[in-house]
């Protein structure tokens, strides 16, 4: 089993998104050990990109802030590694294929595996050129994880079965960002998933934001994405975001275990 199906085994699974390097990696550090200490089951990692084309505004504007700043992919990379040092909870990188595509897709899935990172997210990459990085990350034993989104319909099980780790659903159009309500029929691609894939867990995101809602989404899915809310904590509280980061993954992976 791998580091990333074992976050899926203790309850539902409640996920951060922390963007690497906003206000700084001191600060991001300090920020992945308070939702690690608060319950989060796995975490995931943005590396900074100057187009992510997945994000909404908040989130975009943390890339940005840590470009600004200097952060960059080998400086993530070693913040990982320092990390790594006293967390054992598994860690999923999010960026860009171009973030990867420049750095290398071998020497980066090499450096990944070196410091620690379990899985690999690029959402600019569709299920159909998946080849041109997976094998990179496979052989050295990175999870190279899909999503499937509410316009993935025809495709769902396709991509269901051939998945790592574990399956990133995307529960509405559009970009990340927070949303007052989330009327995809979630139930149904989650059907799908399972007739395809039994053992797979499948974890929703985007749009997220509330314990309702994280309610809802543990009903039908293995676990709980959330980004732009989190991001959002950490452009209000900049350096001491920790503290306030903490006690909102305490309540949302206490709402997403509490759904019955």
């Amino acid at each position: 089993m791998s580091n990333i199906r074992q976050a899926f085994q203790n309850g539902k699974a409640f996920i951060p998104f922390i963007t690497c390097g906003d206000p700084d990696l001191e600060s991001t550090k300090r920020n992945v050990r308070a939702a690690v200490a608060a319950g989060a089951d796995l975490v995931e990692l943005g590396i900074p990109f100057s187009d992510p084309t997945a994000e909404g505004p908040v989130i975009q504007a943390a890339n940005l802030r840590a470009l600004s700043g200097g952060v960059t992919t080998d400086a993530v990379f070693r913040m990982v590694a320092e990390l790594r040092e006293e967390l054992t909870t598994p860690l999923v990188f999010m960026t860009y294929a171009n973030v990867v595509f420049s750095y290398g897709i071998e020497r980066f899935a090499a450096r990944a595996a070196e410091v620690g990172i379990d899985g690999i997210i690029l959402p600019d990459v569709p299920f159909e050129e998946k080849e041109e990085f997976a094998p990179a990350f496979r052989a050295v034993g990175i999870d190279f994880i899909s999503m499937i989104a509410p316009t993935s319909m025809a495709r769902i099980r396709e991509i269901a079965a051939a998945a790592e780790g574990f399956l990133y659903v995307v529960s509405s159009l559009g970009v990340t960002g927070v949303r007052q309500e989330i009327n995809t029929d979630l139930s149904g691609m989650l059907a799908s998933v399972r007739q395809a894939n039994p053992s797979l867990p499948a974890a929703i995101g985007f749009g997220i934001s509330t314990p309702a809602q994280a309610k809802r989404m543990a009903a039908v899915a293995d676990g709980v994405i959330v980004g732009s809310a989190i991001v959002r904590i950490m452009a209000e509280k900049g350096c001491e975001a920790d503290e306030e980061i903490a006690r909102y993954v305490r309540e949302m992976k206490t709402a997403a275990n509490t759904f019955q």
